[in-house]
């Protein structure tokens, strides 16, 4: 009976050895495959890790290309094609969404800062180093905030507010220097604040949360999963993160925007600054105000001087042709009466002369009396007196020294005028310059010379031919 009774016995202890032994295999295939997974890691955080120390070696040798082309495999996510059928690739993230937070932030941290370095060079430079197609995707990508979407999507499974915050702050600052407007970087860090998660350092929380297991949480992303369980969520370098992320937005984006009024609302609700740094936020804000203020008074009276002194040479420029103009007006009358005299006094001469020579011809055929001849003689003597008198020599003279002082005074004006005229348009400098050189070339050829020559030769050759044909005029 005793007998009978022991097989039934391992009979029903049987079904407890067969599933202790399965969850025994369970286990152990659950540790090899956890060995497996830990090993895959430990290999792809190496590789990654190797291939940062070179980038940043190349990025330090100045190597910007070499150093671009290192990082982008750790940023970008491979290709792989879709083995269920369905005709579409399936997506996988890029390699340094799988690995631990220190060195994510180093790999992002070192591509933003490459492409800060690519965007300083000059554009002879960054499309010789490049190529001109590749150089200006590079330059519109920073410009135009492509590279934040980037970020987010290739390495934090497209969640904005997993980002960490020291990447934040890289992309913020580099969009701060190099982008086309501040509106994009706005609305980013505005996203960004609305999605993270406040770093709270109460610890009363975590003992609760962790005497409560049972209790559900709220899934994330594996990024801020392993962010987490690293101790990078509710520690006093994320808070020091935070606050240098909102001292960006409230302190550069923002007024970069002319927000003022929005900066001190948000500054002074914020719930992350206490009391301290919130004073120094606030007087951080009126102090740049202010200076803003200098600055745009001190750009305003540099304007109404730069007005004023136009306005001043304007009237300078008025006065002297004024003056120029008064003295040209007297210079015309002076030789208008001149004129007048001169035209006078030779009128008087003809008169004389011709009034002497009847008086002489008409005495040969018939003889007036003495009287009457030396009257006459009295009259031309005092012709003559008139003619060869001081008065005209010394008239003379002095309209000499006027028309040299009119002269120097027209030569001033017109000086003044060049300068007047080159300072209110300096291409006309250029233009005579221009004008100057063309007829220098254009004397420079020889048949060019030759033809001048001839032309100024017969140009001479019949003013010779006018004057002597007046010379024998006048002397018949």
């Amino acid at each position: 009976m005793a007998s009978g009774s022991t097989p039934s016995y391992s009979a029903v202890l049987s079904p407890t050895a067969a599933l202790s032994s399965s969850s025994h295999g369970l286990s152990a295939s659950i540790s090899s495959l956890s060995s497996a997974t830990s090993a895959r890691h430990s290999s792809s955080s190496s590789n990654i890790s190797r291939a940062y120390r070179q980038a940043s070696t190349l990025f330090l040798t100045r190597r910007l290309p070499e150093a671009l082309s290192t990082v982008l495999p750790l940023i970008t996510p491979p290709p792989t094609d879709d083995q269920n059928g369905g005709g579409a690739a399936s997506f996988e993230p890029a390699p340094v969404a799988r690995a631990s937070r220190a060195t994510r932030i180093k790999v992002w941290s070192l591509y933003l800062t490459v492409l800060n370095a690519i965007l300083e060079l000059d554009a002879d430079e960054g499309k010789e180093a490049f190529g001109t197609q590749e150089w200006r995707a590079l330059c519109t990508k920073v410009r135009n905030g492509e590279v934040w979407e980037e970020v987010v999507h290739n390495g934090y499974h497209g969640v904005e507010g997993d980002v960490d915050a020291d990447v934040v702050i890289n992309l913020a600052t580099l969009l701060l220097a190099h982008a086309k407007t501040q509106t994009l970087n706005q609305k980013r860090l505005e996203s960004y604040l609305a999605t993270a998660r406040t770093p709270n350092l109460d610890i009363t929380d975590r003992f609760s949360t962790t005497s409560s297991s049972t209790t559900p949480r709220r899934l994330r992303s594996p990024t801020k999963t392993t962010s987490t369980t690293n101790g990078g969520a509710d520690t006093p370098r994320d808070l020091n993160a935070r606050v240098k992320i909102l001292e960006l937005y409230t302190l550069h984006v923002l007024l970069r925007n002319n927000e003022w009024d929005y900066a001190r609302d948000f500054i002074s609700m914020s719930p992350v600054l206490d009391d301290e740094r919130r004073e120094a936020f606030l007087q951080a804000l009126q102090s740049l105000h202010e200076e803003q203020h200098e600055a745009e008074q001190r750009e305003k009276e540099e304007r109404q001087s730069r007005e004023d002194a136009l306005r001043r040479e304007m009237e300078e420029a008025r006065r002297l042709r004024a003056e120029n103009e008064e003295r040209e007006r007297k210079r015309v009358e002076e030789e208008r009466v001149r004129r007048r005299e001169g035209s006078e006094v030779d009128y008087g001469i003809e008169e004389r002369s011709s009034a002497s020579l009847a008086g002489s011809s008409s005495g040969g055929k018939s003889r007036r009396g003495k009287a009457g001849g030396v009257a006459a003689v009295p009259a031309t003597k005092k012709v003559i007196k008139a003619v060869t008198a001081p008065k005209p020599a010394a008239s003379t003279s002095t309209s000499l020294g006027s028309r040299a002082s009119m002269a120097l005074t027209s030569f001033r004006g017109v000086v003044d005028r060049l300068a007047l005229t080159f300072q209110a348009n300096p291409f006309a400098v250029y233009r005579a310059l221009a004008f100057v050189v063309g007829l220098l070339l254009m004397f420079g050829r020889r048949s060019v010379r030759e033809k001048v020559a001839r032309v100024l030769g017969k140009g001479w050759g019949k003013l010779r031919a006018t004057a002597g044909m007046g010379v024998k005029v006048s002397y018949i």
